[in-house]
């Protein structure tokens, strides 16, 4: 099965091959920033399974785990439309759940960096919690 998506304005589209290897919630500091003070929410995908088409911009910034990530944001519209760490091997792109055509695709199997979280951050507690990155 391929899932699509895009980002706000249409000129950055995704493929997406198969179904997500997991899905969760972020509450690391950097994914607040991006999400305007809220979590985001991603869906992973293994790189080979990623197609993205039109412009985008990559910002690399060193994450709270230590991990260069590379970010892409549509050129157009500035939407934010994946994550990566840039790890060798490659490790699964994080497809923000807001680009996905079918965002139900993308519930959150698990909550991550919750002790960067605020204190009035909302939480499922039936989901397995992390206080930083999950176990590999």
């Amino acid at each position: 099965m391929t899932h699509t998506g895009q980002c706000l304005c249409g000129a950055v589209k995704l493929a997406l091959e198969g179904d997500p290897i997991a899905a969760r919630m972020c509450w690391c500091h950097d994914c607040q920033r991006l999400a305007s003070g809220s979590a985001t929410v991603n869906a992973l995908f293994a790189p080979e399974n990623v197609t993205v088409t039109g412009p985008v911009t990559l910002h690399h910034k060193v994450a709270d785990s230590g991990n260069t990530v590379e970010r892409a944001f549509c050129t157009a519209c500035g939407s934010h439309v994946f994550s990566r760490p840039l790890l060798d091997p490659p490790v699964a792109y994080r497809i923000r759940a807001g680009a996905l055509d079918n965002p139900e695709i993308a519930k959150p199997t698990g909550i991550i960096w919750t002790a960067s979280a605020p204190s009035w951050a909302v939480m499922d507690p039936a989901l397995p919690q992390f206080p930083k990155a999950p176990p590999a």
